[in-house]
This record gives C-alpha cells, sequence and structure tokens, in this order.
C-alpha cells in the first residue's frame, strides 16, 4: 500500500498543477510526418533529471504531444543507480531542481511524505538511491511519458520535421518530431576518455569509471585510480570499501582542488544571465571554472582517509603503463606505482562525431573554437571544441546554409556548458535553466506556425456578450 503520507501529496500536487495551469488554451495543431504518422512536437532524449524537467516545463507550456526516450531500462536512467559511486548527493539538500519552484514537487516535500518532517530536518545530505527514487516518483505523478529501452542512433531532416531513428528491442524504428532535445547527459559530448597509456592496457586490467566494475573482485588487489576529482576518490572509495589491499590515487597536479567554484556560481544572477553575455565573458568564466578539477566535499576526502591502505599521489602524471606477470607497473613524474587494476577517472573526449545521434552532421556543428579567439593566456583547445549553441540551446552551423535543419536540435546537457555554465547538468541550474530551453522551444514552435495563427485570428469570431437592440430600459429613478 501506498505510504498515506504519499498519497496525501500527491493529492496536493494534482490540486496545485489544476490551481495553475493559466493558460489552458491549447496551441499546437497536429502535425503528420511524411510516412502518414503523427509528428511529435518535442522529442526529448534522455529520461534522467534534465530530461525529465524538460518534458515537465513543456507540459506546463501546453506543449503536450511529447515523448522521452532512454536507452535504459526504467528505474536506471542517469548514472545514479550505476556509476555514480558516491553515497550521497554533493548538493545541499535544500537545492531545488526539477520542481521548476513549484513547493510540493521538491525534494524535501517527498521526503517529508514518505520518511517525515524529523527525518528531513536530521538528514545532511540526499542519499543518492533517494534522489534516483524521488525522480522516478516525480515521472510517475507528473504523468510523463517515457519510453525505456530505446536509443536514438540518428537524427535526419524529414520534410521539414526531424527523423529520429530508434533501436529498441534490437529492432529499428522512424519517429517523427519538429524539435528534438538531446538530455544525454555527462555522455553528450563525445565518449568517455581513456588514456592512450591505459587503453593499451588488456582489459581485464583496466576500466573507465563510468563502467560497470566488479569492485568485489579487488578485494585483496593493488589498485590505481588516475585522477582526483570527485569521481576519482568515489571510486577510491568503494574499492577501499570493497577491500582492496592498496588503493593509489594518482592525481597529475602538485595539489588537490579543495575549492568548489560550483558553489560560488550558484546564485540567481549567474545561473540565469551568463548565457546574455558576450562571448569574451562567457569564456572567460567558464575557461577559468573548467580549469579546475571538480572539488570533492569533507566526507568524500574522509572516505578514502580512514583506510590505512589509501595512497594519494600529487604531482604524479601517468607517463607510461606496462602489464607484466606481477600486475601493472605505472611510470609517473612520482615514481613508479604497482596495480593489479587501474581505474580511469579521467572525464570524457569532447568529439561530437562519436555520438552516433549526432555523427550525420556533426562537421558542420559550430564550436566555440569556430566562433570565438580568446586571448593567449586563456587560449584552450579543448574548451574550444565545446559546441557553441543558439539562445535557445540550439545546434549553430560551421557553414551556413549546409544543414539548416540542425537548428531544430537543442543541446542540454554538460555539452551547453560554455554556452550556458552549469546549465543542463546540475541540479541547481534546473529553475533558471529549464524555463529558458522551454521558452526557446515554444518561440522556435510559435515562429513556424505564425502564419497559420495569423489566420486563425482573422477568423476567429467567438461573442463573449450578446447585444440586443435598443438596450433594455433601466429602472425607475429613485
Amino acid at each position: 500500500m501506498k505510504h498515506d503520507g504519499l498519497s496525501v501529496l500527491e493529492a496536493r500536487v494534482a490540486a496545485d498543477l489544476a490551481r495553475t495551469a493559466h493558460p489552458r488554451a491549447p496551441w499546437l495543431k497536429p502535425v503528420m510526418a511524411p510516412d502518414g504518422t503523427p509528428a511529435h512536437d518535442v522529442i526529448i532524449v534522455g529520461g534522467g533529471q534534465s530530461g525529465l524537467a524538460t518534458a515537465f516545463g513543456l507540459l506546463r507550456s501546453r506543449v503536450d504531444n511529447i515523448l522521452v526516450l532512454d536507452k535504459a531500462p526504467a528505474g536506471q536512467e542517469g548514472p545514479w543507480r550505476s556509476y555514480a559511486r558516491m553515497h550521497t548527493l554533493r548538493s545541499p539538500k535544500d537545492f531545488t531542481g526539477p520542481d521548476l519552484d513549484m513547493p510540493c514537487l521538491t525534494y524535501q516535500s517527498w521526503h517529508e511524505a514518505k520518511y517525515g518532517i524529523e527525518s528531513w530536518d536530521e538528514l545532511a545530505l540526499i542519499p543518492k538511491g533517494h534522489w534516483a527514487d524521488y525522480l522516478a516518483w516525480f515521472r510517475h505523478v507528473i504523468g510523463i511519458p517515457v519510453r525505456n529501452e530505446a536509443e536514438v542512433v540518428d537524427i535526419a531532416p524529414a520534410e521539414g520535421l526531424l527523423a529520429v531513428s530508434v533501436r529498441s528491442g534490437g529492432k529499428l524504428q522512424t519517429l517523427h518530431a519538429r524539435k528534438v532535445v538531446l538530455a544525454t547527459g555527462q555522455e553528450s559530448t563525445g565518449d568517455w576518455s581513456l588514456p592512450a597509456a591505459i587503453a593499451a592496457l588488456p582489459p581485464h586490467r583496466r576500466a573507465h569509471c563510468a563502467e560497470d566494475i566488479d569492485f568485489a573482485a579487488l578485494a585483496g588487489k593493488r589498485v590505481a585510480v588516475i585522477g582526483a576529482g570527485a569521481s576519482a576518490f568515489d571510486n577510491a572509495a568503494t574499492a577501499l570499501e570493497a577491500g582492496a589491499a592498496e588503493v593509489h590515487l594518482l592525481c597529475r597536479r602538485k595539489e588537490i582542488q579543495v575549492v568548489q567554484p560550483y558553489r560560488w556560481l550558484t546564485f540567481r544572477g549567474f545561473l540565469r544571465h551568463l548565457g546574455d553575455l558576450d562571448d569574451a565573458w562567457r569564456w572567460r568564466f567558464m575557461s577559468a571554472v573548467m580549469g579546475l578539477r571538480e572539488g570533492f566535499p569533507q566526507a568524500t576526502y574522509d572516505r578514502c582517509a580512514l583506510h590505512d591502505a589509501f595512497r594519494l599521489h600529487l604531482g604524479a602524471p601517468v607517463l607510461s603503463a606496462v602489464d607484466g606477470p606481477g600486475g601493472v607497473e605505472l611510470v609517473t613524474q612520482a615514481g613508479p606505482v604497482a596495480a593489479d587494476f587501474v581505474i580511469a577517472a579521467t572525464g570524457i573526449d569532447i568529439d561530437l562525431s562519436a555520438r552516433p545521434e549526432l555523427s550525420r552532421f556533426a562537421h558542420n556543428i559550430a564550436s566555440w573554437a569556430d566562433r570565438y579567439t580568446p586571448p593567449a593566456a586563456e587560449r584552450d583547445d579543448r574548451l574550444g571544441r565545446f559546441p557553441y549553441l543558439g539562445d535557445d540551446y540550439a545546434l549553430t552551423e560551421r557553414v551556413t546554409g549546409l544543414t539548416p535543419w540542425i537548428a531544430d536540435i537543442h543541446l542540454f546537457s554538460i555539452a551547453s556548458t560554455m554556452s550556458f555554465g552549469a546549465s543542463g547538468s546540475s541540479i541547481n541550474a534546473m529553475t533558471t535553466a529549464v524555463p529558458r530551453l522551454v521558452s526557446g522551444l515554444t518561440r522556435g514552435l510559435f515562429r513556424a506556425d505564425v502564419e497559420t495563427l495569423w489566420e486563425e485570428f482573422q477568423a476567429y469570431d467567438v461573442p463573449q456578450a450578446v447585444v440586443r437592440f435598443p438596450p433594455p430600459a433601466c429602472g425607475g429613478e429613485g
């Protein structure tokens, strides 16, 4: 039986949504695809937190003909039940996200309804499993249409629409949409980055931190983790907790990053208006922010440090890796490190052509390097490969006119970071970023329909009052 508190909360959600549904008038007309099937107004690729928040924002704007696609099974969307190996979210518990400023839909409301107000008061940080459960509830209570185990493998033009090729159950299907939103998370810019020296090792000796890793099999083994961001510490801690004999964390810099720049930029002005600045200011801010590794909270470090088997190596970039009968020998600037298994927490390569849904037209997606040349002191070739997005998160063309239809593909993920800051990749930015994205989507849909809407306006003749002649007599004088 459903928890009584959740039943009460769901009734409150329904009532609040009904009371704030203005304007209720539908405004989009059905569009037929070239194959005679109905087209969606928007298809959202990715059913994690960003995809769900975007869907909610569209539904609130009476864009009802939408569909969310996710390649993962139901309940496995996003990283929370796979490669996210922290115990809790890193954001403060009172940060709001996909609720889009509706109090009844906040994580706090869900937590209090399920576990009680006292539990919320005692909570320090949100357990990642609770967050995944909350997102599943959010999807259910809003009624967001999601199709799981549906992988988008291509997007192509189709007579003014977008043809979206979807692989599901071993079969390919083509769906059509007026617009597509790619809410594809960390993987949106390309593929996980594996240093060449590590990639050359046998598969049984190494893994990227985003892969499935059998940590139980690492009990009694020597493990090396390459990287010093929050994910590196999470993976090191997981190996230690699984009973690894030694865990070496290799930081290429001489100091670890203890300042979290994302805490500073979490204010409405930055979150809402970074994207309004000129290219020079956007580049200046984001190149500085992304030049730092993501800081880790004290609890993340302590999770490793309490184990005697933990070793932190500073100024230790990996120069080479050789596999032998006794394990892997990593040569670093700080000296050799021996390991039985190597985990690379080394982020993502920015290569849009590696994404199947983008590969058809990746060559004509404009990058920041195509549009802006920073001062020499701020130059960063990696950041220059980020896509340069329009003010509605839309892809822009490198060569104008070659693929004009990509303006109807909107990128809302970590790939939008250089254009809009931490908008499509963080919980704390959703309440400002999603409305901007949704406004851009509805603006495009409205502009595309403006001639039809003008004709409808001219034909509109519904009276709201009946006037009779002569007017009825007024009452006598008093």
